[in-house]
């Protein structure tokens, strides 16, 4: 065989089992989460079909991301066991083929995949789980009397130059008010004052702060009472439905929105560890789908009895569970401060991948 027969040949084998894998695998995921939730919205909150619909295909993209690793290594143990289990891997290396070569556009088609999330997760998914995020917050609890936000930050550019970020504690939207508001001014980069209140309340178009304070920074950072006020007009044009809008979680934020969150959040002196580990997870995430691809490929080759595809699907579940299980665990120790946030975010690719490269050898045998 040519070395271009045998990429296209393997390719070819690969390309049904993966898309299998994701349809599938996202029937699964969907089955068993988001049909239970659009089942209690239609008959426990008798929320409309449209809504329901919306919220249904705004959450896809983010279940489809998920399913690609899976997918890949579930079509790498079946397609892989199917040639073994037809003896053509043993032709292939008694033709002085090895394992590593046939396993080439193996990791070829996995880093495109690879390639598709990460590009997935930086565009599509991001403004998918906003727009699902919005549904929930203004056309299923608004039936709630009170609609309320948490820890929220806000930011004020022009000119591609920072001016000021806010910090709210409890946003109120239905309300207009605002509760433990902390406002940062900026001076060409620097900070130069900074406002602090109780509350912050809406009224004829305005955000008014009470029961405040103002401080002022000097260039060497040190700080200086300067008054405190009953009331000041806090300069947000925005109102209180907007600003619930402006606040984004991380995984609505794309890498260089996440970045610029974790500058903000470092001037406020906050906790940065758990943002940067979400940041490593931004980008080493998707390529679980090479890590898996190759185990998928070395477990694949080994000699077939029973089972055929139920088998490979149920190891499939394992691995793909032990993966997400030591995943959590880097997360949780990077979260934690025990291990730095790049090793909490790779730990569980460096693992399998390891084990990988064992099977591989095996697999060259």
């Amino acid at each position: 065989m040519k070395p271009r027969i045998l990429d296209r040949f393997i390719l070819k084998e690969l390309g049904s089992s993966f898309l299998f894998g994701v349809l599938t695998f996202t029937v699964i995921l969907v089955a068993g989460d988001l049909l239970f939730k659009i089942a209690d919205m239609l008959i426990e909150k008798g929320i409309s079909l449209s809504t329901v619909l919306k919220l249904f295909v705004y959450k896809l993209p983010s279940v489809v991301v998920l399913t690609l690793p899976m997918s890949c290594l579930l079509s790498t143990l079946l397609s892989f066991g199917r040639l073994s289990s037809n003896s053509e891997i043993v032709a292939l290396k008694a033709s002085g083929i090895s394992f590593q070569r046939i396993a080439r556009p193996v990791l070829f088609g996995a880093s495109l995949v690879a390639i598709s999330a990460f590009f997935m997760n930086e565009t599509v998914v991001p403004i998918a789980n906003r727009a699902a995020e919005n549904i929930l917050m203004y056309d299923v609890v608004k039936q709630k009397p009170t609609l309320l936000r948490e820890r929220m930050f806000l930011k004020d550019e022009s000119g591609g130059k920072l001016n000021r970020v806010i910090y709210v504690g409890r946003l109120r939207t239905r309300k207009g008010s605002m509760e433990n508001v902390l406002v940062q001014e900026f001076d060409d980069g620097r900070l130069s004052r900074i406002t602090t209140a109780d509350e912050g309340n809406w009224r004829d178009g305005v955000w008014t702060l009470s029961d405040g304070k103002a401080f002022s920074v000097d260039k060497e950072g040190k700080v200086g009472f300067l008054f405190g006020f009953k009331e000041q007009r806090l300069p947000l044009d925005l109102t209180p439905t907007q600003v619930a809008r402006s606040s984004l979680k991380p995984d609505e934020m794309s890498l260089s929105q996440l970045r610029e969150h974790i500058a903000i959040m470092k001037a406020q002196g906050a906790n940065l560890v758990p943002l940067w580990v979400s940041y490593h997870l931004h980008i080493a995430i998707p390529w679980a789908s090479l890590v898996l691809a190759l185990i998928g490929a070395a477990l694949g080759v080994r000699p077939q009895r029973r089972g055929g595809m139920g088998v490979g699907f149920g190891l499939s579940v394992l691995i793909v569970f032990a993966y997400y299980v030591v995943m959590s665990m880097g997360r949780a120790l990077g979260e934690s401060g025990h291990i730095p946030p790049l090793v909490a975010a790779w730990l569980a690719n460096v693992v399998f991948l390891g084990f990988g490269g064992l099977l591989t050898l095996r697999a060259n045998r």
